[in-house]
């Protein structure tokens, strides 16, 4: 057991006005199993490749342990190995029948050592990257985001797979992995970083507490400070009323002041201008108390969704559904029946290569969409149809073809500028990010962009494939609020349990 040390952490890339860390200290325990939660765009990545040593950085990270990160960069040359040569290229020393132990636990069969990689789905491909990762023995391991593109039964065992494990930092915004995987939370707050034991739900419920005990002190002390500068404003209005007197008496109207009367007047101001310099020093401590109460709030700003209405009953309707390419023979979907009516919100459930991605495909053609991500399924049997006049507003699971700035996005898609932007602020994506062009963007915030614009887009329906990959815990529960409070008709394809547990109300298996 061993201790990695952050102490004045400074980090920013390279002509960026904004730095990434600013003087941030912290130390974590390498025999933990770390959740590292954080808003898009806070640093996580950032932060494991600093402990990679992937960037120059002011400060010091110390703990004598050796890192290894995942996912591994697979480069287009290492597509057509098998992974016991890609192995020895990405983890030089591993050794065969670890991996074939680590392959076991993870329901996996040891075929996968001997076909090229470019040919595994992205669940095994998961499956065979985690049981290199874990195949070393003394390497703290640094696991980005390793359950993105998973379906449910992928997920569920990757999470039994990495609860039963110790020793790493885990990038995620699946509260249900992170609940059932970690022991100890890092958190990039917005002004802060906090470490802490428990797991994701412990440390929310503490934050919701820490977040509206803050809101409280801050409205106590608003009262205050409001109270406090009255008080210094008629002080101060009585003592400059009191030292005027003192100059210009008329014998007729003020024939009982004396000789004393000026001393007496002066003594009188200068009480009332120290109570007034007290009023003021009360007013200053209560601002610095008040400052930093709610610099780490998550308050988000509620989003709008105005959906249309659409004339009839039943939008979707599908019988007998087979469905697929011109390249291959077998069908992807076979005998699938489907109807969606107005209102409902429905999810599709179903392991990789199930056929969700390519029934959407189908359904966006037959409502009139053109939809440019990768070739366009046919229908060989059955029937399918969308109600005529069906506006659809959709999202892809890709995020690739996103080039060029907001502006030149906004144009082409039809969306006001500034209020595209305003949305995206909501989001939590920063000013800075706007002039910036989109390949520079992080995929959640990439994501981030493709959601926006479907909110924007009024719709009667909305098709949403993986919406949420990449995107920041906090964020999708802002968009459940909305979706709860909005109630549009929607058919997604999204495996975040939780997100599906309060969203869903209807869901298919395939």
């Amino acid at each position: 057991m061993a201790q990695i040390s952050v102490a004045n952490l400074t980090f920013g890339y390279e002509g960026s006005f904004d730095t990434v860390f600013e003087d941030v200290s912290f130390s974590i325990d390498t025999n933990w199993k770390l959740g590292f939660i954080g808003r898009n765009g806070k640093g996580k990545t950032t932060f494991l490749r600093l402990l990679l040593g992937g960037h120059a950085y002011s400060g010091s990270i110390s703990g004598e342990i050796p890192f290894d990160y995942f996912p591994y960069e697979i480069s287009p040359g290492q597509q057509g190995l098998c992974a016991t040569e890609l192995a020895g290229e990405v983890k030089p020393g591993c050794e065969e029948w670890r991996i074939l132990c680590e392959l076991a636990k993870l329901n996996a069969g040891a075929e996968l050592l001997y076909r090229p990689f470019g040919t595994l789905s992205h669940g095994e491909r998961t499956k065979l990257l985690l049981a290199i990762l874990f195949s070393g023995e003394q390497d703290f391991l640094l696991i980005d985001e390793p359950t993105n593109h998973l379906d449910r039964e992928a997920r569920e065992t990757v999470k039994k797979y990495l609860h039963e494990k110790k020793g790493f930092i885990l990038v995620s915004h699946d509260r249900d992995l992170l609940d059932a995987c970690v022991d100890h939370v890092l958190v990039l707050n917005r002004k802060s970083i906090e470490v802490q034991s428990g797991n994701f739900s412990s440390w929310w419920e503490n934050k919701s507490r820490q977040d509206h005990f803050a809101k409280t002190e801050n409205e106590k002390h608003l009262r205050e400070i409001a109270s406090l500068k009255k008080a210094a404003e008629r002080g101060g209005r009585w003592a400059q009323k009191s030292e005027n007197s003192k100059i210009g008496i008329d014998p007729i109207k003020d024939h009982d002041r004396g000789n004393g009367t000026r001393p007496y007047i002066g003594a009188k101001t200068k009480k009332l201008e120290k109570r007034v310099k007290a009023y003021e020093k009360r007013l200053e401590r209560e601002m610095e108390v008040k400052e930093g109460l709610l610099q780490d709030l998550e308050d988000p700003a509620p989003l709008k969704l105005l959906p249309l209405e659409y004339h009839r009953e039943r939008l979707v309707y599908g019988t007998a559904l087979t469905l697929g390419y011109a390249k291959r023979a077998e069908g992807v979907l076979k005998d699938f029946s489907f109807e969606l009516k107005r209102g409902e919100r429905v999810f599709l459930n179903g392991g990789n290569g199930s056929g969700k991605s390519t029934f959407l495909k189908a359904l966006l053609a037959a409502c009139g969409v053109c939809e440019k991500d990768g070739e366009r399924p046919e229908i060989r049997t059955g029937e399918l149809q969308a109600g005529a006049g069906l506006v659809v507003s959709y999202i892809s699971q890709e995020t690739g073809f996103l080039r060029g700035g907001i502006k030149e996005f906004c144009r082409k898609r039809g969306l006001d500028e500034s209020l595209f932007c305003a949305l995206l602020r909501k989001l939590d994506i920063g000013r800075t990010q706007f002039s910036k062009s989109m390949e520079e963007f992080s995929e959640g915030q990439k994501k981030k962009v493709l959601i926006a614009a479907s909110l924007m887009t009024p719709a009667h329906l909305y098709i949403w494939d993986e919406p949420l990959n990449y995107v920041d815990v906090f964020s999708r529960m802002q968009i459940e609020e909305l979706l709860l409070s909005a109630a549009p008709t929607m058919l997604l394809v999204e495996h975040d349990v939780r997100f599906r547990e309060r969203i869903a109300m209807r869901i298919v298996e395939l």
